[in-house]
Formats: C-alpha cells, structure tokens, sequence
C-alpha cells in the first residue's frame, strides 16, 4: 500500500523525498514497532499486545488504529466470533527484514558481553546470519560505498 499524504489529522511528512523519513512517520514510533515485532511472535488479540509490551490501554488503542490505517495491520473477527484479532498484512509482513535488522543490531551495541537475551532462530533452531547490505554484485557495501541521489 503505496502512500502519497499523510492520513487526516497527522502532520505533513518529515522530509518528503527521503525513503527512511517516511517509514519513521509511518512505523517509527517505539510502540508501533514492538506491536509489529509481537504481531510477527504470533500476537494477535488486544490483551496479547497489553501483555507483552506492557503499553497502556489508550496507547495501544491508538497505535492498532493507525497500523490499521497505514496497511500494517488488519482487523479479524476470531473465530470464535467474540472478538477482535490483529493480523499482519503484506506491508506489515514486509517489515520482517526491518525488525531482524534491528533485533541483531541491539545484540551488538544494546547488551553487555554478559547479558542474555531472547534469541531469533530459524526452522532448523539456528540463529538467523547477520544480515549485511551488498550490491547488484553481492559484494558488502556501507556508509563509505553508497550515496543518496535526491531528486532535484
């Protein structure tokens, strides 16, 4: 789901031309991304997301409606008919590699050498390999081989 202008009642975009400016508005907020991380650990009720991040009800209310609204998530009624679920869509979906990127950058910089944390793993129980940014090439690239080309 492509977006052109904010939704009603939300700020003009950041920087309108920049890529990352306009995920930040869209999903940059903290509880947005943990609501995005626990709906990918299989969240899908009100109460699961409450649990798990321990948000405010009024917090939470607010962030489901705009994931809602900005194509990340979508609302089911459950099975049994007596509530509401939140299923990740295929842009909320798409967010994967983002959390994964941010995950593995957290266990390099965000813990001391001696502290545990939770562990993402594959099919097989492997951690998942660092994932590195490469070329058309699959060569490694960084800060110091890309630049910008901004539209004039």
């Amino acid at each position: 789901m492509a977006r052109t202008a904010p939704a009603a009642g939300e700020t003009a975009w950041t920087d309108p031309a920049c890529p990352v400016a306009r995920a930040l508005d869209l999903v940059g907020d903290r509880w947005s991304l943990l609501i995005v991380r626990d709906a990918m650990d299989g969240a899908r009720a009100f109460t699961d997301f409450q649990q798990r991040t321990g948000i405010a009800r009024n917090i939470l209310t607010d962030r489901l409606r705009r994931l809602i609204e900005r194509g990340v998530l979508e609302r089911r009624t459950a099975p049994t008919g007596r509530r509401q679920n939140y299923v990740l869509t295929e842009t909320g979906r798409d967010l994967f590699t983002v959390v994964v990127a941010l995950r593995q950058w957290g266990e390099r910089h965000a813990f001391a050498a001696t502290e545990t944390h939770s562990l993402l793993v594959d099919d097989s129980g492997l951690p998942l390999p660092e994932l590195r940014a490469t070329d058309v090439h699959g060569r490694p690239v960084g800060v110091d081989t890309t630049s910008v080309h901004r539209p004039h």
